[in-house]
């Protein structure tokens, strides 16, 4: 039997078995695709999809079936096909059933959750860095070789089991976004310390600076549903202002790795949380917010302030007409200290299975748009799609949303890594200026998880323990549910429990690195 018979065969009998957890799923130079080449048959490559919340589909498409996966086909010959799709919040877990019961593994899973390590446990995934090094274009090496350290995590015994995505420097660095209008009608200031930014604070909630009259706003969203290192709604910058950044390991006094979360700033980064929920300069639903919840309350107008990376004033920012708002560098500590999460230029990891006969042809896709999307040359060089994501507004190529015939689509969503190619260095002279220079204005204060290795053995048996410990601890704090000396309580038993084996763990592979 062929093998896109007994791929065809097998994704039908998966269709029919899990239906119900299943989706259905030059400037003025017209732009002009190469020819196909001639071909008998395209080369099939399976894989499995997680549904966004912020894909769009337009023209009755789905992430099965949709103009990116035909121009894969068309333009390279590979056709690009899901055994199953469902949504983000499940991915996780149904791909964990379905290795489970050793069936379909997909030639290729692409993914940005920590599922990552059980997937290299697995054994289901093959070696990659000698396919890469055998395959990849000069274009994808270049720009994996702008940071090598995206390759640690996915590392065991010196191969490499996965291959990093890349993304833009400094891509999930929280800046802290202030609606300036509201700062020009209480006539203040952007702040630069603490004490000026619970000036601006409570101008935000007690100054009526939205001008409606009401009592309606509060100073600042956090997602604390989502813990105190969120990606949207982030508040480690917080923790930042008493020299920690919790949520991984530091480099501390001594040069040792310590985990940010027991360093003794954590504890008044905790207390200065706590008085500003009291004060109600927080909303009060902070614990119950995520970062879709934060964000839709500085879209709304009922916060004046969140912190979050720098790609919010394109989404979901971008329909904010009638607000001005823009990213100010993040406020100093009582001591000076300002820090905050940083973020290597990866976003996620691919994986190939053992079972993909012609490894190679994920290559052709994959370096096909680093030589095109991500350097903005060639048939891709305005977008992935026309009248999808650019289109011709004049007679000339625009690539302005609002130009769009039927509605912009950011295609990019469809490709296998989610944002098509991405060049980390570039952001510098492509990313939106004000947020360019606010981030490069603050390199230091981008602390990066100086801990990029696999789970060490405590933390595979013990970290969901500490991590729940943790999560429960600073939220009972922060709401007054429990003394701050808590936190002292906290330390003493993250160490007992595991936290302690772990830092002498981490210690050692840092140790191990060093020439």
């Amino acid at each position: 039997m062929s093998r896109n018979r007994t791929l065809r065969l097998a994704a039908a009998a998966l269709l029919l078995a899990l239906a119900a957890a299943c989706s259905a799923g030059g400037a003025g130079e017209r732009v002009e695709p190469a020819a196909t080449e001639e071909r008998e048959e395209p080369y099939v490559i399976t894989t499995v999809g997680a549904i966004t919340p912020d894909m769009v589909f337009k023209y009755g498409e789905t992430l099965e079936n949709n103009v990116h996966l035909r121009w894969a086909e068309q333009r390279l010959g590979v056709r690009i096909q899901y055994l199953w799709t469902v949504p983000s919040g499940l991915f996780d877990t149904k791909l964990r059933l379905e290795l489970a019961t050793k069936r379909n593994v997909p030639d290729v899973v692409a993914t940005r959750s920590a599922i990552i390590q059980d997937l290299i446990d697995s054994g289901e995934f093959r070696e990659v860095g000698s396919l890469f090094e055998r395959y990849a274009s000069e274009t994808w090496k270049k720009a994996m070789e702008e940071n090598t350290d995206v390759w640690e995590a996915f590392t065991r015994n010196g191969k490499r089991y996965a291959i990093p995505i890349l993304d833009y420097e400094y891509h999930s660095d929280p800046v802290l976004w202030i609606r300036t209008d509201w700062l020009g009608r209480l006539g203040m200031e952007p702040p630069e310390t603490l004490d000026e930014l619970e000036a601006v604070m409570r101008g935000f909630t007690f100054g009526d600076p939205d001008g409606n009259g009401r009592h309606d706003t509060a100073a600042l969203a956090l997602a604390l549903g989502s813990g105190v290192s969120a990606r949207v709604g982030d508040s480690t910058w917080i923790f930042g202002m008493f020299g920690t950044v919790p949520a991984q390991w530091n480099v501390g006094e001594d040069g040792r790795l310590v985990y940010g979360s027991v360093h003794p700033g954590a504890k008044s980064a905790l207390a200065v949380m706590r008085k500003w929920l009291r004060q109600g300069l927080v909303p009060a639903e902070a614990e119950l917010m995520d970062g879709a919840a934060a964000q839709e309350a500085f879209i709304q107008g009922k916060v004046g302030m969140i912190a979050g990376p720098h790609w919010m004033v394109y989404w979901p920012f971008g329909g904010m007409t009638d607000a001005e708002f823009r990213a100010i560098p993040l406020p100093a500590g009582p001591d000076g200290h300002v820090a905050r999460r940083g973020s290597l230029p990866r976003n996620g990891a691919i994986l190939i299975s053992n079972g993909m006969e012609k490894p190679e042809y994920f290559f052709k896709y994959q370096n096909f748009l680093f030589d095109t999307y991500a350097l903005r040359e060639g048939e891709l060089k305005y977008g992935l799609a026309e009248n999808y994501d650019w289109s011709y507004a004049g007679g000339r190529p625009s690539t302005d949303p609002r130009l769009v015939p039927g509605g912009y689509v950011r295609v990019a969503n469809y490709t296998l890594t989610f944002d098509g190619a991405r060049i980390p260095s570039r952001w510098r002279t492509e990313g939106q200026p004000n947020t360019v220079e606010v981030l490069l204005s603050q390199q230091e204060a981008s602390w990066i998880d100086q801990y990029r290795g696999a789970p060490t053995p405590t933390q595979r048996e013990k970290g969901d323990l500490l991590r729940k410990l943790e999560e429960e601890t600073f939220g009972q704090i922060i709401y007054g549910r429990l003394p701050l000396e808590a936190f002292d309580d906290f330390v003493d038993r993250w160490l007992d429990l595991g936290g302690r084996q772990i830092t002498e763990e981490v210690n050692a592979w840092r140790d191990s690195r060093r020439p």
